[in-house]
C-alpha cells in the first residue's frame, strides 16, 4: 500500500496543521458556538457582535465558528482563550455580554466570572474537557472536540489527532482493520446494536464487482439531535471513519445519507468532502496509496421510515422507502445490488479512535456486553437539555438528574421515554438501572439512537403513548398489513381512552394487537412500534384504568376529561384578567360578582389558567368528577 508514501504525506499534512493551529493560538481567541441550536438562541448575533467589537477596539484577536458543547440550555455559548489565562465558557452570552467581554476580558483582563459557566483546563493545544460538576459522569469520545474546534477548517481536526488512524489503517490489510473492529465489541449506534465489524465482514466477504458504503445519517426521532450535531460540529470524524470503513471491506463509492431538514450539516459536509480533496484525503490515490474513494451526499426527503437501511437504499434508487425482506442483508445485496455497508453517524465517529487507541482500550469503556459510550439527547421535562456522552452502564438516575439536573418546577419525575418513538417508557423503580442495550432491552425499551424524552407528574402516560404511537403510525410505510392497520386500530382505542370512552376490555386487545404487530411486521418500525404502548400498560397500568373506569386523568393532560373551574374564595372580584382572555367569551361575573366559567362554552384552552395572577391563583384545573365535588362543596 506504499506505506512509506503513505507515512510521508500524512506527516507534512499534520505540520502544517499544527503550525497553523499553534500560530492561532498566539493570539486570543474567541470560540461561538454555531450548530443549529445555537444559531436558535442568537448565536449568529452574537458572533457578529464579537467581531464588530474586536474591530471597533482594533484588537489582534481571532472569532472562530465551533460546534456545539452539548450545553444546549445555555445557548450562545462562547469560550474565550487568551494567553495566560485558562479558557472560559461563558453560557447565555448576549450581544451586550459579548461586547463588555471584549472590553472588559481582551482589553483590560478582567475575566467577567460572572458570565461564565465554567473554566476550562487546557491540554497542549485546546481546551479537553469543561470543569463542570457533570463532568464526571461524562466520558467524550466522539463528542470530544465539539465545540471547540472549527468544523469548516480541516487543519483543526488534523492539528488533533484527525485522519492518523486513516493514515495508519492504509498501512495495514484490510482484515487486521476489520479484525480490530470486530474485537473492540462496536455496536451499531443506529438502534439494532447489530456487531460493526461482523457486518464489515460479512461485506468484505461478499463477491461484487462495486461495494459500496453509506453513513446513515437519517436521523427522524421526536426529541433526537445527536447526529445532526455530530455532523455540525465534527464532521471529519464521520468522514473519517467512513473512509476506513471503505478502506476495509474494498469499496470505492460512498455516501451521506442526510435528511434534507438538516442544511447547516449538510454544508459542513461538503465544506468537509471538498477539504479532504484538497488534501488528498479523498479521491483517487488517497496519501499516495492505492486506495481511492468517491463520496457524495444524497439528501433525504424525511420519511421516518428511511432510517431503516433497506428502505434507504430503496430512496436513493429512485423507488418508494419501503423495507424489503432480509436475508439477503444489504451488505450482501444492498445498493444496486451490491455488497453495501450501511452504518450510523455515531458508529462511525467511533471508528478513528479505536483503530488509534486499539480495541482493548475501547473494551475498557462500558460494559461486556455494550462497550464504549452512548450519546444521548436530553429533551423534555429536565434542566439542563442538550448533549451527554456517557460510559455503557451509565444509570438512568445519573444521567437525568447528575448530568440533566434533575426536574425544573420543582415538578416530581414521573418517566422516561428512552430509544426513540419506538422506545419503551421506564418509571421512577428503573433509575438504577444500567444503560445499556440487553438492560434496555429486558426492561421493555431500548437504545435507539439516543433520544432521551424526559416526563414530569404532569405528563399523562396514555396520553404519551398515544403521541407516540400517532407518529409511528403516520410514519408507516403501509406494506405490512399489520404495521399499516394493527397500529391505527391501537392508535383508535388509545384515542378512545384519553376520550373517556375506553372499555375494560381495551387493555387486553391493546396487548393483543401488540403482539400481533410485533410478530407480523417487516421491519423495525412496526417491530417496535407498540413499545410505549407495552411499557406503559406493563408499568402505568393504573392510570389506564382510571381512565377507562373512573373516566379521570390522573395527570390532567387529557383534554377531554378535565375541566377549569374558578374557586370563589379566591377570585378577585375587580380583577378581570381571566375575561379580558378567554377567546370564546366562555367566562361572566355572577350575581355575586365572582367570575364563573361556563363549561358548554370552554374549549379547554387554558387561556383563564394562564392569566390569572399568581398572586390569587383562583383559576384551577379539575377533573369533571372532581369539578362536581368542588361545586358541591361550595353550594353547601
Amino acid at each position: 500500500m506504499k506505506a512509506p508514501a503513505v507515512e510521508k504525506n500524512f506527516r507534512e499534512l499534520k505540520e502544517r496543521a499544527v503550525a497553523r493551529w499553534k500560530a492561532l493560538l498566539e493570539k486570543p481567541a474567541v470560540l461561538v458556538g454555531t450548530a443549529t441550536c445555537g444559531r436558535a438562541a442568537g448565536a449568529l448575533e452574537v458572533l457578529n457582535a464579537f467581531k464588530s467589537e474586536i474591530s471597533r477596539q482594533n484588537l489582534a484577536a481571532h472569532v472562530l465558528e465551533v460546534g456545539c458543547l452539548g450545553h444546549c440550555y445555555a445557548e450562545p455559548l462562547a469560550i474565550i482563550s487568551k494567553p495566560g489565562f485558562p479558557p472560559i465558557c461563558y453560557g447565555y452570552v448576549t450581544e451586550g455580554i459579548a461586547k463588555r467581554l471584549v472590553e472588559d476580558f481582551l482589553v483590560n483582563d478582567d475575566p467577567c466570572l460572572e458570565f461564565a459557566l465554567a473554566a476550562l483546563e487546557p491540554n497542549d493545544f485546546i481546551p479537553a474537557f469543561a470543569d463542570f460538576p457533570r463532568a464526571q459522569y461524562e466520558k467524550k469520545i466522539i463528542m470530544e472536540y465539539c465545540g471547540l474546534i472549527n468544523p469548516e477548517e480541516i487543519d483543526h481536526y488534523i492539528a488533533h489527532g484527525g485522519y492518523a488512524a486513516l493514515a495508519q489503517a492504509l498501512q495495514r490489510k484490510p482484515e487486521k482493520i476489520i479484525a480490530e473492529i470486530k474485537d473492540s465489541g462496536l455496536r451499531g449506534r443506529g438502534g439494532a446494536g447489530f456487531l460493526t465489524g461482523r457486518k464489515w465482514e460479512s461485506c468484505r466477504q461478499s463477491p461484487g464487482g462495486q461495494k459500496y458504503v453509506i453513513c446513515n445519517a437519517d436521523e427522524g426521532d421526536p426529541g433526537a439531535f445527536m447526529d445532526r450535531t455530530i455532523l455540525e460540529s465534527n464532521p471529519h470524524l464521520v468522514l473519517e471513519g467512513l473512509l476506513i470503513a471503505a478502506y476495509a471491506v474494498g469499496a470505492h463509492k460512498g455516501y451521506f445519507y442526510v435528511r434534507a431538514e438538516y442544511p447547516l450539516a449538510v454544508e459542513r459536509l461538503k465544506t468537509a468532502l471538498g477539504q479532504a480533496r484538497e488534501r488528498g484525503l479523498l479521491g483517487a490515490n488517497i496519501l499516495g496509496s492505492e486506495f481511492s474513494l468517491e463520496i457524495e451526499i444524497f439528501q433525504g426527503s424525511g420519511a421516518f421510515v428511511c432510517g431503516e437501511e433497506t428502505a434507504l437504499i430503496a430512496s436513493m434508487e429512485g423507488k418508494p422507502g419501503i423495507p424489503r425482506h432480509r436475508p439477503p442483508f444489504p451488505a450482501e445485496s444492498g445498493l444496486n445490488g451490491q455488497p453495501t455497508v450501511i452504518n450510523n453517524v455515531k458508529t462511525l465517529a467511533y471508528i478513528a479512535p479505536i483503530i488509534n487507541k486499539g480495541a482493548q482500550w475501547f473494551k475498557n469503556i462500558g460494559t461486556p456486553g455494550s462497550p464504549g459510550t452512548a450519546v444521548f439527547a436530553l429533551a423534555g421535562k429536565i434542566v439542563n437539555t442538550g448533549l451527554a456522552e456517557v460510559p455503557m452502564g451509565t444509570t438512568l438516575r445519573q444521567v437525568i438528574f447528575d448530568v440533566g439536573s434533575g426536574i425544573p418546577g420543582g415538578k416530581s419525575f414521573k418517566a422516561v421515554q428512552i430509544g426513540g418513538p419506538s422506545g419503551g417508557c421506564l418509571p421512577e423503580s428503573a433509575l438504577e438501572m444500567p444503560i445499556d442495550f440487553d438492560s434496555l432491552s429486558e426492561a421493555g425499551a431500548m437504545m435507539g439512537s439516543g433520544g432521551m424524552v424526559v416526563l414530569d407528574e404532569d405528563d399523562c402516560m396514555v396520553e404519551i403513548a398515544r403521541f407516540f404511537l400517532d407518529f409511528t403510525q403516520k410514519e408507516s410505510c403501509g406494506k405490512c398489513t399489520f404495521c399499516r392497520l394493527g397500529t391505527k386500530h391501537m392508535l383508535a382505542i388509545l384515542e378512545n381512552i384519553t376520550r373517556g370512552k375506553g372499555r375494560p376490555e381495551d387493555l387486553d386487545l391493546l396487548l393483543e394487537l401488540a403482539e400481533d404487530i410485533k410478530a407480523g411486521s417487516l421491519c423495525g418500525l412496526g417491530k417496535t412500534a407498540p413499545n410505549p404502548v407495552l411499557s406503559t400498560i406493563r408499568y402505568f397500568r393504573d392510570e389506564y384504568e382510571a381512565h377507562i373506569k373512573e373516566r379521570r386523568c390522573p395527570a390532567l393532560m387529557c383534554q377531554e376529561l378535565i375541566t377549569y373551574y374558578i374557586l370563589p374564595e379566591k377570585c378577585e372580584r375587580s380583577c378581570d384578567a381571566c375575561v379580558g382572555g378567554c377567546p370564546v367569551e366562555a367566562i361572566y361575573t355572577n350575581e355575586n360578582r365572582i367570575k364563573v366559567i361556563n363549561q358548554e362554552k370552554c374549549v379547554k384552552c387554558k387561556s383563564c389558567l394562564d392569566a390569572c395572577p399568581p398572586q390569587y391563583k383562583a383559576v384551577i384545573k379539575l377533573s369533571p368528577v372532581d369539578m362536581l365535588a368542588e361545586m358541591e362543596r361550595e353550594r353547601k
